[in-house]
């Protein structure tokens, strides 16, 4: 039976009938697609329900309003889905890599991430994507046959590749990891070739430009909401400016709460609508046929035209030092990385004080092992629970507010 609203699907698409299958085999599970059992296998992992108690970027205290990781996840999932099937992917493999590419994130957004990176820089550092890749495979224990959730190549290739390529064909190291591929991906190369040289597949571009678009909007509702910045503040931006002329002049005198509203869904649907043009052109410039052609053309399919690429460009250089690197930010964030840090050094020295199943093999591990256990189990605290642990075992805890 047809989807109402669905598009046929394009040659350039993954195919669910074709999958390149699980590192343990397991039988289909008709009636759903192998795509959308990764996305149901996600949403009931336990380091998904986490995710709605660890920050975007305002601490769980400062209000009810502000995203978490999971809303902020739900609204990734949300564009992504219309940009796939505006563009006629797979809408399953599109959410089901939206609802993962956060999973490997720690306490306390970007600060925590780099207070773990820097706890574990002599033994291959801290990475939240690559984390993530590990969430997948190893640290998530549910079920009787594996480890992990057992995903499909598909989805854990989009994790492991949601900046793109990490390496050259030789397997050398790219930008970000010219110095060495984090462990996580290390760890489970061993196991199964994601071809780390290649682009994701299209469903996984789609993922990560979402992601781009999300956190670019929605920072901005926060903002505002915090206080951090003015809606006259942004009057000057591209796209966002042009959005506010807009709305005040067709709707002269309405409430701020709306205006807000209004201006920003304008936004998101002007990124939405570009990413779908400029792909669709791409991809038939390209002359794709084949989510494999995709994946060897060597530049992204899923992408900003030239000149909205430039305007979020300066969405994002505004929001860079007016939100995410404001003093008020900086000020709790510094105080979130000691947590981190003094919890790293309290568990690494101590580690019986994890929970038992985090340490009843300790005696067995070397120091670098050891090391990556301590990070693994902090980087699954949520931002609570992590404060718990603080005042648990250090007599003085901040506050973060």
């Amino acid at each position: 039976m047809a989807v109402s609203g669905a598009r046929p699907r394009v040659s350039w698409a993954c195919d669910p009938d074709h999958v390149r299958g699980r590192l343990v085999f397991e039988p289909d599970a008709p009636p759903r697609s192998p795509f959308r059992r990764d996305c149901d296998r996600i949403i009931h992992s336990t380091a998904f329900r986490r995710l709605k108690h660890k920050t975007q970027v305002f601490v769980f205290n400062e209000g009810d309003h502000y995203r978490t990781r999971l809303t902020h996840t739900l609204e990734v999932v949300q564009v992504a889905r219309s940009i796939a099937r505006a563009l006629g992917l797979d809408e399953d493999l599109a959410e089901a890599l939206a609802l993962a590419h956060d999973l490997g994130h720690p306490p306390f957004a970007h600060a925590g991430e780099r207070a773990l990176d820097a706890c574990m820089a002599g033994q291959g550092g801290f990475d939240h994507n690559a984390q993530s890749l590990r969430v997948v495979t190893r640290i998530e224990r549910r079920y009787a046959e594996f480890d992990g959730l057992n995903l499909t190549w598909e989805t854990l290739e989009g994790i492991a590749k949601h900046n793109g390529p990490l390496t050259d064909r030789a397997g050398r190291g790219i930008g970000r990891y010219s110095d060495g591929l984090p462990h996580a991906i290390l760890a489970h190369s061993a196991l199964q070739d994601l071809e780390l040289w290649s682009h994701a597949s299209a469903e996984a571009q789609v993922a990560a430009i979402s992601d781009d678009i999300a956190y670019d909007v929605h920072d901005f509702d926060d903002g505002l909401r915090a206080g951090l910045f003015t809606l006259d503040d942004l009057a000057d931006l591209p796209l966002v400016g042009e959005a506010i002329s807009d709305v005040r002049a067709r709707y002269p005198g309405l409430g701020m709460a709306r205006t807000v509203n209004e201006v920003f869904r304008r936004v998101i649907t002007r990124l939405i609508e570009d990413v779908v043009a400029e792909s669709a052109r791409r991809a038939q410039e390209a002359g794709v046929g084949s989510a494999q052609e995709v994946r060897a053309l060597g530049q992204a399919v899923v992408a900003f035209s030239p000149a909205m690429a430039q305007k979020e460009k300066a969405v994002k250089g505004f929001l860079f030092p007016r939100m995410y690197r404001h003093a008020r930010i900086n000020r709790i964030m510094a105080d979130a990385q000691q947590v981190v840090r003094d919890l790293f050094g309290h568990f690494l020295a101590t580690p019986r004080d994890m929970p038992p199943s985090w340490h009843t093999d300790v005696d067995s591990l070397d120091g670098e092992r050891l090391a990556r256990r301590v990070a693994d189990y902090i980087a699954g605290m949520t931002d609570r629970y992590a404060l718990d642990q603080h005042a648990r075992f250090f007599d003085s805890t901040p506050d973060l507010r």
